[in-house]
């Protein structure tokens, strides 16, 4: 006859006076029924369990329950020992390897967003000189068109082969 809870669901005591409505064939005083979670509370539950199941128990070579040690115990204890720290050891690296790769991805991004900041400047220099080249040209455009037709217009003669010639 057990008297401990049982492990797999928990339970919650609730008198049979509140659950009159819904179970009114029930002689029993009490009754078992599961806890009401929230749903912040069940995500955690789902959470624990979920960590509680896929976690390892590390129990092994464990004493017996007799009085003293045999002479093998030293040995064990050296192995669970050298497993343990090799294990320590193994946790330190990846997580050396981790903050290296954490700060190599940050210092890689600064140094592309800088990059990207000075070809963003020298585009916008690159822009603005062509701007101010195109505007110069219309502007030759403009007083030298007015120009060219006040010489084509004193060069009535026909001349205008000799000009060319002339111009290379």
């Amino acid at each position: 006859m057990s008297m401990g809870r049982p492990k797999d669901v928990d339970l919650q005591l609730a008198s049979v006076a509140d659950k009159q409505k819904l179970a009114a064939a029930s002689t029993a005083l009490v009754e078992y029924m599961p806890p009401v979670f929230k749903e912040e509370e069940e995500d955690l539950e789902i959470k624990l369990r979920r960590i509680m199941e896929n976690v390892p128990v590390r129990v092994s070579n464990t004493s017996g329950s007799s009085a003293g040690s045999g002479s093998g115990d030293f040995h064990q204890y050296r192995q669970m020992r050298r497993k343990e720290q090799d294990r320590l050891f193994r946790m330190d690296v990846d997580y050396q390897r981790r903050k290296e790769e954490a700060e190599f991805e940050m210092r890689r991004e600064e140094r592309l967003k800088a990059a990207e900041e000075r070809t963003a400047k020298k585009r916008l220099k690159r822009q603005k000189k062509k701007q101010r080249k195109k505007e110069k040209k219309s502007k030759l455009n403009g007083d030298g068109e007015e120009h060219r037709k006040e010489q084509s217009s004193d060069n009535d003669d026909g001349d205008s082969h000799d000009d060319e010639e002339a111009a290379k």
